[in-house]
């Protein structure tokens, strides 16, 4: 079995290293305590007096890690280039400005008078060399280092803990702007009297360096934090994966209180253009750290990135809501089945509003100007931030949100609204499960949402190649009046043949504004496509599912969750026990398989998988299509294979979801042993 430090998120790695390390440094003669560190100081210094004016705003620039971690290719070279794309590329101009570098900078000791020494083969110029570059370019400059003996990386470079004030004088004389204080090999120093004396260090340095204290939510930060920072990560380490981002976001959103103008909650960094997600899926990123007023630190090699990315990380309007004066973080204003509304007050009165849907398969999400928190008034003005568009409505802010999808608008109350064209939705029935070969009958509607009219209405329906789309009842209307709906049947015959899977069509409306141009609504529908399961008792590892989101990694069919590629699991084991058969997970996570009323029984052994060590905590439920039929609250490594047995008679779908038992998603490796359905 290989070590799993090596084969997890370096959140994972870098606890798993602090304790390691502190173990070492417990036995075989090393014991280090915390009373043993040096202090290496002198008297501590008070804040400066310019504590409060750094990061106004939350900072904006590039980070190095998600991208290369200590990997050759981060060097003075990459760092320069960096910085020239920033001029380039216009994120300069878009409001970033610090260039950081992460760990691994240093060589692994330090040399004879106790001073850090920068790693020659990585930076032959030295640091100040680098930082000099960084400035000439209008930029900021930034470093890492660690609050414990040695940094985080499995190399162990030395770490700030008993030399702050030295290191801190180090970077100021280097030029430093910005410093990220992270977590790893503590030695179990108080984490507030360790971040302190830090701060105390950078203020008696005289130079200005923004405090970013990367304590990952351990200690509450965000209820001391704001004392001594300017920013405070408030979840473990971050991953290029829908799972590990959507989780993060949540976790953040719940501390919307404690954020404001020069003190921010962090989420870690951004993953946007990294290829572990869609380009829907970045855009939520991206909408949702600047509605939580989250720092905007780019994880992406800018020098290898798509042009996609470019396109999200410089959108001025959303950044604008990121960046936004007043400094509020957005609240959540519902969030309930995966539909999210968050509201941010802005600066000039204003509402940014994001409808997130944290499902699989699009949904319309809706709210109300009074639930986000704006004045009454006879229309509002709405702008999407994305398409860059405005129109009118009445106080309902509606759409249709794709899988893993962000709709983000800014809305206001508006004397002129009625310049705007009105806002017209569009969308069709609930999802629809069927079987190749069969034809469905769905029902779409555009409404219009405005205090004016939408003339010359159309509607289409689009499907896949192959699909046969046939209207019953009219696509069309003259005009629509403020709050009138065109409703459209629509029979959608589904090929023979069709595997399973989910399948988007595409509904589309326009209309005619009062000056004479034409506005188009597009929104996705699901039609989900089931192949039947043979009769008798099968392992369901066997079938395809209709629908796989997974936190980590894909998925695993009879191997435990590899979390990079496919096929890089193990046997799957659970308290010893080694099963052949069943699916790997990693929390959270949901796998759903189509049944069509045809089967009785889901069975499994479940547990945490060895392979996570002395570590995780998951929960165990079967969803019987809405009915929740099995669950088996929190399990850890601690506890031996559970058996589950469900009952799903009826049921079109079984879902099979496993939850992180709400202490977070670290370790969370967890198997579907021998995962067995019957059916007729």
């Amino acid at each position: 079995m290989r070590h799993l430090p090596m084969r997890v998120p370096r959140v994972i790695g870098r606890r798993a290293l602090g304790a390691l390390t502190t173990a070492l440094l417990t036995t075989g003669g090393l014991a280090v305590s915390a009373q043993a560190v040096p202090a290496a100081a002198p008297d501590p210094a008070p804040a400066s007096s310019g504590h409060e004016q750094l990061a106004l705003t939350p900072p904006m620039g590039f980070n190095n890690w998600n991208s290369t971690h200590c990997r050759d290719e981060f060097n003075e070279s990459m760092v320069k280039g960096i910085a020239d794309l920033f001029v380039e590329r216009g994120l300069k101009d878009a409001g970033y400005e610090y260039v950081n570098l992460d760990d691994c900078w240093a060589l692994p000791e330090r040399d004879a008078d106790g001073r850090l020494v920068p790693d020659p083969k990585r930076f032959p110029n030295g640091i100040e060399a680098v930082a000099d570059y960084v400035h000439s370019k209008g930029l900021k400059f930034g470093i890492y280092t660690s609050a414990g003996t040695k940094t985080c990386s499995s190399i162990g470079f030395p770490g700030a803990l008993g030399h702050e004030y030295s290191d801190a004088r180090q970077f100021a004389d280097w030029g430093v702007d910005y410093l990220k204080y992270d977590n790893c090999n503590n030695q179990g120093v108080d984490a507030k009297q360790r971040y302190t004396t830090m701060r105390d260090a950078l203020a008696a340095t005289g130079r200005p360096i923004v405090y970013s204290i990367c304590e990952w939510g351990e200690n509450k930060p965000w209820e001391w934090a704001g004392d001594l920072g300017q920013l405070w990560r408030t979840t473990g380490d971050i991953n290029d994966s829908w799972g590990s981002m959507s989780s993060i976001m949540k976790s953040n959103l719940e501390l919307a209180e404690y954020a404001r103008p020069g003190g921010w909650n962090d989420p870690d960094m951004l993953e946007v253009g990294n290829g572990g997600m869609t380009d829907t899926e970045y855009r939520t990123h991206f909408s949702m750290w600047s509605i939580m007023a989250a720092p905007l630190l780019i994880g992406t090699d800018l020098r290898t990135a798509p042009e996609s990315a470019f396109e999200i990380l410089t959108n001025d309007e959303v950044i604008a809501v990121d960046q936004d004066p007043l400094g509020k973080q957005g609240e959540v204003v519902s969030s309930e089945g995966g539909r999210w509304v968050v509201s941010k007050e802005l600066a000039d009165g204003s509402r940014a509003v994001a409808l997130f849907n944290e499902g699989s398969r699009a949904q319309r999400i809706e709210t109300t100007a009074k639930a986000v928190g704006l004045p009454k008034s006879r229309g509002y003005t709405m702008r999407d931030l994305w398409k860059h568009s405005d129109t009118n409505t009445t106080g309902r802010i509606a759409a249709t949100v794709p899988a893993h999808g962000t709709v983000l608008v800014r809305v206001h109350a508006d004397r002129k609204w009625a310049q705007y064209p009105p806002a017209v939705d569009v969308h069709a029935g609930g999802d629809t499960v069927t079987e190749a070969g069969r034809t469905v009958r769905i029902t779409s509607e555009a409404t219009d949402l405005g205090g004016t009219a939408a003339h010359s209405v159309s509607v289409a329906l689009t499907g896949p190649d192959g699909w046969r789309v046939t209207p019953r009842s009219a696509t069309s209307a003259r005009a629509l009046k403020p709050g009138a709906t065109l409703a459209t049947d629509w029979d959608v015959v589904v090929p023979a043949g069709t595997s399973t899977g989910d399948r988007i069509l595409t509904l589309t409306a326009r209309h005619r504004t009062h000056s004479g141009s034409w506005l188009t609504s597009t929104a996705p529908f699901t039609v989900r496509v089931g192949v039947p399961l043979p009769a008798g008792e099968s392992a369901l590892s066997d079938a395809d599912p209709l629908s796989a989101t997974n936190g980590w990694g894909p998925v695993e069919r009879d191997q435990s969750v590899g979390e990079r590629g496919a096929g890089d699991g193990n046997p799957i084991t659970i308290g010893g026990t080694t099963f052949a058969k069943g699916l790997g997970v990693h929390a959270s996570s949901s796998v759903e398989y189509y049944l069509g009323g045809t089967c009785g029984k889901v069975t499994a052994q479940v547990g945490v998988d060895d392979e996570s060590g002395d570590k995780g905590t998951v929960a165990f439920e079967v969803w019987a299509d809405e009915t929740r039929a099995a669950s088996t609250g929190t399990l850890t490594n601690a506890d031996p294979a559970r058996a589950v047995s469900a009952d799903v008679s009826g049921a079109d779908i079984v879902r099979l979801v496993v939850t992180d038992a709400g202490d977070g998603s670290g370790y969370d490796h967890a198997d579907w042993a021998d995962l067995r359905v019957t059916c007729t």
